[in-house]
Protein backbone atom coordinates (compact mmCIF):
# COMPACT_ATOMS: atom_id res chain seq x y z
CA UNK A 1 0.00 0.00 0.00
CA UNK A 2 0.95 3.65 -0.76
CA UNK A 3 1.13 6.54 1.62
CA UNK A 4 -0.21 8.70 -1.56
CA UNK A 5 -0.47 9.14 -5.06
CA UNK A 6 2.31 7.68 -6.85
CA UNK A 7 4.07 9.81 -9.38
CA UNK A 8 7.44 8.54 -11.78
CA UNK A 9 10.34 10.84 -11.35
CA UNK A 10 10.75 13.46 -13.76
CA UNK A 11 6.95 13.05 -14.59
CA UNK A 12 4.99 16.17 -14.28
CA UNK A 13 1.37 16.75 -13.13
CA UNK A 14 -0.76 18.05 -15.97
CA UNK A 15 -3.57 20.84 -15.35
CA UNK A 16 -6.84 19.32 -15.50
CA UNK A 17 -10.20 20.91 -16.07
CA UNK A 18 -11.23 18.97 -12.86
CA UNK A 19 -8.39 20.63 -11.12
CA UNK A 20 -9.19 24.15 -12.14
CA UNK A 21 -12.75 23.89 -11.18
CA UNK A 22 -12.37 22.80 -8.10
CA UNK A 23 -9.79 25.42 -7.25
CA UNK A 24 -12.04 27.85 -8.49
CA UNK A 25 -14.91 26.56 -6.43
CA UNK A 26 -12.35 26.70 -3.37
CA UNK A 27 -11.18 30.58 -4.07
CA UNK A 28 -14.82 31.69 -4.38
CA UNK A 29 -16.12 29.51 -1.36
CA UNK A 30 -13.01 31.38 0.66
CA UNK A 31 -13.81 34.88 -0.60
CA UNK A 32 -17.58 33.99 0.15
CA UNK A 33 -16.93 32.64 3.86
CA UNK A 34 -14.55 36.06 4.65
CA UNK A 35 -17.21 38.36 3.53
CA UNK A 36 -20.56 36.63 5.20
CA UNK A 37 -18.10 35.65 8.35
CA UNK A 38 -19.57 39.19 9.83
CA UNK A 39 -23.50 37.77 9.90
CA UNK A 40 -22.38 34.57 11.51
CA UNK A 41 -22.81 32.85 8.27
CA UNK A 42 -20.70 30.16 5.87
CA UNK A 43 -20.50 29.70 2.15
CA UNK A 44 -22.11 26.89 2.44
CA UNK A 45 -25.07 27.98 4.53
CA UNK A 46 -25.67 30.83 2.51
CA UNK A 47 -27.70 28.34 0.24
CA UNK A 48 -30.17 27.63 2.99
CA UNK A 49 -30.87 31.35 3.69
CA UNK A 50 -30.70 32.15 0.29
CA UNK A 51 -33.17 29.09 -0.89
CA UNK A 52 -35.74 29.81 1.63
CA UNK A 53 -35.63 33.82 1.24
CA UNK A 54 -36.19 33.18 -2.53
CA UNK A 55 -39.10 30.79 -1.74
CA UNK A 56 -37.23 27.83 -3.55
CA UNK A 57 -37.29 25.08 -1.05
CA UNK A 58 -38.82 25.21 2.31
CA UNK A 59 -38.49 21.98 4.09
CA UNK A 60 -35.06 19.53 5.06
CA UNK A 61 -35.73 17.47 1.91
CA UNK A 62 -36.51 20.35 -0.31
CA UNK A 63 -33.24 21.50 0.35
CA UNK A 64 -31.15 18.81 0.37
CA UNK A 65 -31.89 17.86 -3.61
CA UNK A 66 -31.52 21.73 -4.32
CA UNK A 67 -28.16 21.98 -2.58
CA UNK A 68 -27.15 18.11 -3.60
CA UNK A 69 -26.37 17.40 0.26
CA UNK A 70 -27.09 13.88 1.77
CA UNK A 71 -30.11 14.48 4.21
CA UNK A 72 -27.39 13.82 7.33
CA UNK A 73 -25.64 16.73 6.36
CA UNK A 74 -28.76 19.20 5.76
CA UNK A 75 -29.87 18.06 9.33
CA UNK A 76 -26.72 19.49 10.98
CA UNK A 77 -26.45 22.36 8.74
CA UNK A 78 -29.86 22.97 9.64
CA UNK A 79 -29.20 22.44 12.99
CA UNK A 80 -26.40 24.84 13.47
CA UNK A 81 -28.26 27.79 11.32
CA UNK A 82 -31.18 26.84 13.61
CA UNK A 83 -28.98 27.22 16.95
CA UNK A 84 -27.32 30.58 15.53
CA UNK A 85 -30.75 31.71 15.13
CA UNK A 86 -31.12 32.42 11.45
CA UNK A 87 -34.09 29.68 11.10
CA UNK A 88 -36.98 28.01 12.54
CA UNK A 89 -38.24 24.59 12.29
CA UNK A 90 -42.16 23.97 12.47
CA UNK A 91 -44.84 21.20 11.78
CA UNK A 92 -46.64 21.75 8.18
CA UNK A 93 -50.27 23.17 9.24
CA UNK A 94 -51.36 20.70 6.18
CA UNK A 95 -49.45 18.02 6.91
CA UNK A 96 -48.20 17.23 10.51
CA UNK A 97 -45.85 14.52 8.88
CA UNK A 98 -43.73 17.73 7.38
CA UNK A 99 -40.94 20.33 8.73
CA UNK A 100 -41.42 23.27 7.33
CA UNK A 101 -38.40 26.12 7.55
CA UNK A 102 -38.38 29.60 7.65
CA UNK A 103 -36.51 32.41 8.03
CA UNK A 104 -36.42 34.32 11.55
CA UNK A 105 -35.86 37.85 11.95
CA UNK A 106 -32.15 37.50 11.62
CA UNK A 107 -32.07 35.06 9.44
CA UNK A 108 -34.23 37.77 7.10
CA UNK A 109 -31.75 40.21 7.35
CA UNK A 110 -28.84 38.48 6.46
CA UNK A 111 -30.67 37.46 3.45
CA UNK A 112 -31.35 40.48 2.40
CA UNK A 113 -27.60 41.41 2.81
CA UNK A 114 -26.65 38.38 1.08
CA UNK A 115 -26.89 39.35 -2.42
CA UNK A 116 -24.77 42.48 -2.61
CA UNK A 117 -21.95 40.64 -0.80
CA UNK A 118 -22.26 38.21 -3.06
CA UNK A 119 -21.94 40.67 -6.16
CA UNK A 120 -18.94 42.26 -4.47
CA UNK A 121 -16.92 39.23 -4.56
CA UNK A 122 -17.97 37.97 -7.53
CA UNK A 123 -16.94 41.62 -8.61
CA UNK A 124 -13.45 41.45 -7.26
CA UNK A 125 -13.03 37.81 -8.53
CA UNK A 126 -13.97 38.61 -11.75
CA UNK A 127 -11.76 41.89 -12.07
CA UNK A 128 -10.20 42.24 -15.40
CA UNK A 129 -12.61 40.08 -17.56
CA UNK A 130 -14.81 41.74 -19.77
CA UNK A 131 -18.53 41.45 -19.70
CA UNK A 132 -18.53 38.88 -23.13
CA UNK A 133 -15.88 36.79 -21.27
CA UNK A 134 -17.89 36.34 -18.13
CA UNK A 135 -21.64 35.44 -19.98
CA UNK A 136 -19.36 32.85 -22.04
CA UNK A 137 -17.87 31.62 -18.78
CA UNK A 138 -21.42 31.25 -17.29
CA UNK A 139 -22.91 29.89 -20.85
CA UNK A 140 -20.00 27.08 -20.54
CA UNK A 141 -20.47 26.53 -17.02
CA UNK A 142 -24.61 25.76 -18.01
CA UNK A 143 -23.85 23.41 -20.84
CA UNK A 144 -21.30 21.78 -18.50
CA UNK A 145 -24.20 21.77 -15.84
CA UNK A 146 -26.56 19.94 -17.93
CA UNK A 147 -25.01 17.49 -19.64
CA UNK A 148 -25.11 16.17 -16.06
CA UNK A 149 -28.69 15.56 -16.87
CA UNK A 150 -29.71 15.06 -13.42
CA UNK A 151 -29.60 18.31 -11.74
CA UNK A 152 -31.80 21.15 -12.45
CA UNK A 153 -30.20 24.45 -12.36
CA UNK A 154 -31.25 26.70 -9.55
CA UNK A 155 -31.52 29.90 -11.70
CA UNK A 156 -32.04 30.47 -15.15
CA UNK A 157 -30.54 31.25 -18.63
CA UNK A 158 -27.07 33.30 -19.02
CA UNK A 159 -29.65 36.11 -19.95
CA UNK A 160 -30.74 36.08 -16.75
CA UNK A 161 -27.86 35.49 -14.42
CA UNK A 162 -28.40 38.85 -12.09
CA UNK A 163 -29.81 37.97 -9.04
CA UNK A 164 -32.60 39.55 -7.69
CA UNK A 165 -32.20 41.30 -3.98
CA UNK A 166 -36.03 40.74 -3.22
CA UNK A 167 -37.66 37.42 -2.88
CA UNK A 168 -40.78 36.85 -5.04
CA UNK A 169 -44.09 38.83 -4.17
CA UNK A 170 -46.23 36.31 -2.85
CA UNK A 171 -48.91 36.72 -6.35
CA UNK A 172 -45.33 36.17 -8.55
CA UNK A 173 -44.99 32.08 -7.58
CA UNK A 174 -48.09 31.34 -9.57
Amino acid sequence: MSDGPSVQAGMAIEPSLGYFLSTARNVLAGRIDRAVAPLGLTSSQIGVILLLWFERANTPNEMSRALSYDTGSMTRMLDRLEKKGFLVRQRSQSDRRVVELALTAQGREAAQQLPDLIAAVMAEQLRGFAPEEVTTLVGLLQRFIANDGTTTPLCGPVEDAGMKTQPPAPGDLD
